[in-house]
């Protein structure tokens, strides 16, 4: 009996999607990306108004003072739609639970002094409520944002400061044998200590900051960019050789989320930026009230944590995003 296998050469009908294919061109295939991003969000058809804000529709472009020709021009350089984003967020947390469990195995912490101790509480474990209002921040730019590209790398942005927190949450609590009290200094200091005053009195400002995109220049490129070299490059790289480094593991997670994340923004930003004088103008305003604002805020926060090489470390960390903006066309 003789058998013969043939192949035949299947061309499908269309390449993607007609509404991605009305971008892209009708021949050309699309990525994955691409297919859970473009011109996703609803714009015709909707039922009703916000009963809080009936002078805007569900998704209105008048939310914010930029103005785009084209909202879907905002590109996530990540590629991150919610399998992408999922997957790699998995991978990295392996990585991190290992780094967590080789410090509690070996009781890395346990042979700290009381004065690192206390700077631990006073410094890192506070900042589990920054990464909370960070989460909101960012929540709100989801809600009242306007086009997919924006608005779902928002919400995986604000799912990612709940990750941090929950990190800050594990390192507090390793610090005192999983009682909990490390915890609640850490959130006595963010609430009375003059040093974290400022930094929360802004935090809260910002919940109450109507522009979504103001409010994502503020957080993600203003406040993270300024909060995270000094904590995370400057402080933990101060303090982690007196913990054999376990500090610097156990926050290894944060440096490269700031670093992955900030292409984001960068991107993000800069493609307003681009897009007219008047958008260039605004994002500049927006961002040198911030800065100055946010660099009073830190300075007994920077004293706190580096002494007396805090003004200057946190002058460094100025001039580094000031030089930041100066690529995205943000003049400072």
């Amino acid at each position: 009996m003789h058998v013969e296998i043939k192949t035949s050469d299947i061309r499908p009908i269309r390449q993607t999607f007609s509404h991605v294919a009305r971008r892209l061109g009708a021949d050309k295939p699309a990525s994955r990306y691409q297919e859970a991003t473009l011109d996703m969000q609803p714009t015709t058809n909707f039922h009703y108004r916000p009963l809080w804000q009936p002078e805007f529709a569900l998704y209105d472009q008048r939310r914010t003072a930029i103005v785009m020709a084209d909202w879907y021009r905002f590109k996530d350089p990540r590629h991150f739609y919610y399998g992408t984003y999922t997957i790699t967020r998995a991978k990295q947390q392996e990585g991190t639970d290992k780094q967590f469990e080789f410090v509690e195995k070996r009781n890395l912490l346990s042979t700290l002094d009381e004065s690192m101790l206390d700077s631990l509480q006073n410094v890192l474990v506070p900042l589990r409520h920054y990464e909370w209002g960070a989460n909101m921040n960012n929540v709100y730019c989801c809600a009242y944002g306007y086009g997919t590209a924006v608005t779902q790398a928002c919400e995986f942005a604000a799912m990612d400061r709940l990750g941090v927190a929950q990190y800050l949450s594990r390192l507090g609590l390793l610090l005192d044998g999983n009682q909990g009290a490390a915890l609640g200094a850490g959130k006595q200091a963010w609430l009375t200590d003059p040093a974290w005053q400022g930094v929360r009195r802004l935090m809260e400002n910002l919940f109450v900051t109507k522009d979504w995109f103001e409010l994502f220049v503020a957080q993600n490129l203003v406040f993270d960019g300024l909060l995270y070299p000094l904590i995370y490059r400057d402080y933990v790289g101060a303090v982690s050789p007196r913990s054999g480094n376990a500090v610097g593991m156990l926050t290894e997670f944060m440096s490269d989320w700031f670093e992955e994340t900030g292409r984001w923004v960068d991107g993000t930003v800069k493609t307003a930026v681009e897009e007219s004088p008047a958008n260039a103008e605004r994002v500049g305003q927006w961002y040198r009230t911030w800065r100055d604002e946010m660099v009073r805020a830190l300075e007994p926060l920077a004293a706190r944590a580096l002494g007396a090489d805090g003004a200057a470390a946190l002058g460094a960390v100025c001039s580094g995003l000031d030089a930041r903006a100066a690529r995205l066309g943000i003049q400072s």
